[in-house]
């Protein structure tokens, strides 16, 4: 729509000059009994010209409204995978960790090691969420 309304505009812009030209009476082509009527089409000229900017302007508003709605939506998405992210942070980390094989770790052969790491990890990930919620982030 806009660039029509810059089309329009620039189609009217030199009608208007053409037409206060010839209201003026300058041209002995123009009878004076027209110029009655040319400063009519002129009046009309200038309220084509004043709808077609104040419609620009309309337009170019709802444009900004809108991209500001889609961006407020994308960094509501950006907000929520950066919360996910830190949450699966430490627990990549641990299971980082746990996942090398090193032969002198005491975890690894205690029998409560697998289930104490993973309660662990679910104590942290649960901690995080409590700490977003109480914080407003989620």
């Amino acid at each position: 729509f806009k660039e029509g309304f810059n089309f329009l505009r620039k189609s009217v812009w030199p009608l208007r000059e053409v037409i206060s030209f010839l209201e003026k009476g300058e041209s002995p082509l123009v009878l004076e009994s027209t110029h009655i009527y040319l400063r009519d089409v002129y009046g009309h000229t200038i309220q084509v010209m004043d709808t077609v900017e104040t419609l620009r302007d309309i337009i170019s508003g709802i444009l900004d409204i809108y991209l500001s709605s889609i961006n407020t939506r994308m960094n509501e998405i950006m907000k929520m995978l950066t919360i996910i992210a830190t949450i699966f942070i430490p627990l990549t980390f641990i299971t980082g960790i746990y996942g090398m094989n090193f032969q002198y770790m005491p975890e690894i052969k205690w029998f409560w090691g697998y289930p104490a790491v993973l309660s662990i990890m679910v104590a942290i990930g649960i901690g995080m969420l409590i700490y977003f919620k109480r914080k407003k982030w989620m």
